[in-house]
Order: C-alpha cells, then sequence, then structure tokens
C-alpha cells in the first residue's frame, strides 16, 4: 500500500462510502416497499417489481446478501482508513481517522441514503434489485452458511420463518387501507368497499321488511281486489298467501302476467299456474351469505323464518345492494317514506322505521345491537306499551310518543341533539 498514490486511497474510500450507502439505501427501500402495490405492478409485468418481489419472498437471503455486501465494504473501508491515517500522520492519527471514518458512514453510508430510501422506497429499491438478484446467485453459498447458522439461533429461541410468510391483511386493516386511499378511490367508492366489508355484521332482519308492512295477494280474496292489486302494485315480485302470510302458497312474478293483464283474459288459474315455491332465509344469516345464496339459488327474494318456521318478515336482493350503493332515489331525504323531516329540526318516524336506516341516512347513532326498529328500541327502553305524550331519551336524543296504534307505537317525534342536515352527495 505505501507504492499506491494517496488520491487513489482517497478515491477508493470514497467510492465504498459510497457503495456502503447504496446497500444500506436497497435494504431500507425494499424493506418499506408497499407489499400490495409491489404484487400489482409485478403482476403488470414491472421487471424491477418482479425480481424485488421475489427477493422478498426470502428475506433472510435477502438480508444476508445485504448485510455480507454492507460489512465486507464497511470493513474494507476500516482498513483503507487505517493505512491512509499511518501515512499521514503515523499511529497518533489512527483515533482521529476513526472518528472521522464514522462520521462519514453514518451521514453518507447510513443516515442519507436510508433517509432517502424510506421517502422514495420504489425509486431505490427497482433499480437495486437488478444489482441484487446475480449478487445473491454469486454470493450463494456464503449466504446460505450464514442464513443457515442465523435461522438455526433464531428456531432457539421459537421464531419461525414461516410467520412471515403467513401474515395477511385483516379486515380492519383492509379497511383503514380503504379510508386512508385519499383521492386514489372517489369517496363514493370508498363507502361502497366499506358497506360490503360491514355486510358480515349484519343480518337479515336488520334490513328485512317486517311481516306487518309485507304487501302480498291473498287467494281468499274476491277477483276483483287481486286484479286491483295486481295492476296498481309497485313490487315486481309479491308472496300470495290464504289467510295470512303464515300460509304462504308462493311467490309471484308480476311482469309474467303482463301480457294477460293487457289482454284482459287474465284468470285465477293463470295466477297459480304462474306462482314459484317460496324461498325461506333462517334469522341470523349474515348479508354476505345471503347475498351469495340469492346469487346462488337465482332468486331475488326472500322470507325471513325464526327456529320454529315462523315468518318474521320478508328481505330482497334489492334490500342487500341498497346496503352497498345506498337507497335507490336520487333524494336522500325520500329514501325512507317513514322519516317526516319539520321545520323545527325534529323528525316524524314511524314506528317500523328501521334503525340501521335511520342510522346510516340521518347520521345518527342509535343503538343497533337489539332491537331492529324504532318502536322494538322505544319498548324495550319503557319495558311498557307507552301512552302518547309519553317522553324519553335514547342515546341522549329527546323522543315523544305521537301515536300508539294496538300494542305498537305507531309515530314519534325525535329532536336530535343538534340539528343535522341531511347531507346530498355530490361525488
Amino acid at each position: 500500500m505505501s507504492e499506491v498514490p494517496l488520491s487513489v486511497l482517497f478515491g477508493a474510500l470514497a467510492v465504498l462510502i459510497v457503495l456502503s450507502g447504496c446497500f444500506s439505501g436497497s435494504e431500507t427501500g425494499l424493506m418499506t416497499l408497499n407489499r400490495y402495490r409491489l404484487r400489482h405492478l409485478a403482476k403488470t409485468g414491472h421487471r424491477g417489481a418482479r425480481l424485488a418481489d421475489r427477493l422478498l419472498a426470502r428475506p433472510d437471503r435477502l438480508i444476508g446478501v445485504i448485510l455480507l455486501g454492507n460489512n465486507l465494504i464497511n470493513i474494507s473501508a476500516a482498513s483503507l482508513t487505517t493505512v491512509i491515517a499511518l501515512r499521514l500522520g503515523g499511529e497518533g492519527a489512527i483515533g482521529w481517522a476513526t472518528l472521522m471514518l464514522t462520521a462519514a458512514i453514518l451521514i453518507f453510508s447510513e443516515v442519507a441514503p436510508k433517509t432517502v430510501a424510506a421517502i422514495h422506497p420504489e425509486r431505490v429499491a427497482f433499480p437495486a434489485s437488478f444489482a441484487l438478484a446475480p449478487l445473491l446467485r454469486v454470493l450463494y453459498p456464503a449466504v446460505w452458511a450464514v442464513n443457515m447458522l442465523a435461522n438455526g439461533l433464531l428456531r432457539l429461541f421459537g421464531v419461525s420463518l414461516s410467520e412471515a410468510e403467513n401474515q395477511h391483511i385483516t379486515q380492519e386493516e383492509l379497511r383503514t387501507v380503504v379510508n386512508e386511499a385519499g383521492a386514489m378511490i372517489p369517496r363514493r367508492h370508498q363507502r361502497m368497499l366499506l358497506n360490503i366489508l360491514d355486510l358480515e355484521r349484519a343480518e337479515v332482519e336488520d334490513i328485512m321488511v317486517p311481516r306487518n308492512d309485507i304487501f302480498g295477494i291473498d287467494l281468499d280474496d274476491d277477483w276483483e281486489t287481486i286484479l286491483g292489486q295486481i295492476t296498481n302494485t309497485q313490487y315486481t315480485r309479491m308472496p300470495v298467501y290464504r289467510e295470512s302470510i303464515d300460509n304462504i302458497e308462493g311467490v309471484i312474478h308480476v311482469r309474467r302476467l303482463i301480457t294477460s293483464l293487457l289482454k284482459g283474459t287474465l284468470s285465477f288459474e293463470d295466477l297459480v299456474a304462474n306462482m314459484r315455491e317460496p324461498y325461506f332465509v333462517p334469522e341470523g344469516t349474515p348479508l354476505h351469505t345471503q347475498l351469495l345464496n340469492f346469487q346462488a339459488r337465482r332468486r331475488r327474494i326472500g322470507l325471513v323464518v325464526d327456529e320454529y318456521g315462523d315468518i318474521m318478515g320478508l328481505i330482497t336482493l334489492e334490500d342487500i345492494l341498497e346496503e352497498i350503493v345506498g337507497e335507490f332515489t336520487t333524494d336522500p331525504s325520500a329514501a325512507i317514506q317513514d322519516i317526516y323531516a319539520q321545520d323545527d329540526g325534529s323528525y316524524l318516524v314511524e314506528g317500523g322505521a328501521s334503525v340501521r336506516d335511520l342510522n346510516r341516512i340521518l347520521n345518527w347513532s342509535l343503538p343497533t345491537d337489539g332491537p331492529k326498529t324504532l318502536n322494538g328500541l322505544i319498548l324495550e327502553h319503557l319495558e311498557t306499551i307507552p301512552e302518547p305524550g309519553t317522553s324519553l331519551v335514547l342515546e341522549g336524543m329527546p323522543v315523544t310518543i305521537v301515536q300508539v296504534q294496538e300494542n305498537r307505537v305507531k309515530m314519534a317525534r325525535l329532536q336530535p341533539r343538534r340539528r343535522r342536515a341531511i347531507r346530498h352527495s355530490t361525488d
């Protein structure tokens, strides 16, 4: 080394410091990559993403080759610094040289490159992959030996490499990803994605039409009444029964009767012949499961039954889709006919209104883990059938009973704690 010019030694030292920074930056860049974006880019054919994904599949080998190269370079830089110090100032200069090399490596080989890599991981990681992949093949025997010893030591402490491979994103983590997507996903699409995740939390009885509100055809009615129902109905499918919904006979698709209805040839026998057998849905079925059941059975309407087989209500495919995309109306205030906004900021709400719908459309926070309707919520709170004029407080919201019909609350006035305008979506 005594014959090598100092300029060459300083140049070699600078190169080693730069190479050390490249190894340090590549380590941080590869480890901070967004794995899901990385896999997406790899599937689209991005070469750098493919190499990075292949390297990250075995993080022990990746870390092994990076640290092996980094340590070799740092040790070489330390040795070269010692030679330079001896030639410039003798043994007394070694201490100062060590301090200066430590500062140089810390700034130029660690902090600066790792900070850049953390801010722009893809810009650092993808080019680095083109160098690390062939380097891993060249140094594989040494990397394999180091990994074997290191992995053996980790097993003694109960650490398994398979744990990293089994880590998948959870539903709550996915929810956070969607919420933090910002402008990358339109707000309306974010709500739809979150609503899909929420389907698992809701059950069919949360959104079903209660049995008292089911509109159907009673075969025991006279033919003129039945004909009027078919002519004026706003529904495409209706249950058909005798005397009560408990004696269900089938479900009729009104469109199948249109031709005969227009010709005036529709008969009772045609009605019965076009009925389809009813489809029953057990209570407690999650909405995401029922959506798949509707698809598999090619049905669009089902009758919810309890454990005794008694009909509790009716659920349609449209009801579930509305949980995802929102109400099929242009005016959110008209999305539920059971809600009537008043000039003083209060709301007249029919007792059969769904608690989930009240929360979603009016941005309230009434409890949904108990009764499914406002009437049920009031009765559970009071534990008795109230008289008109009775007042109570639900979740900090004053409620006044306006009308009681038989054994249920027909209408109630709700006064939110502060005036909440129904927001119209513009995105």
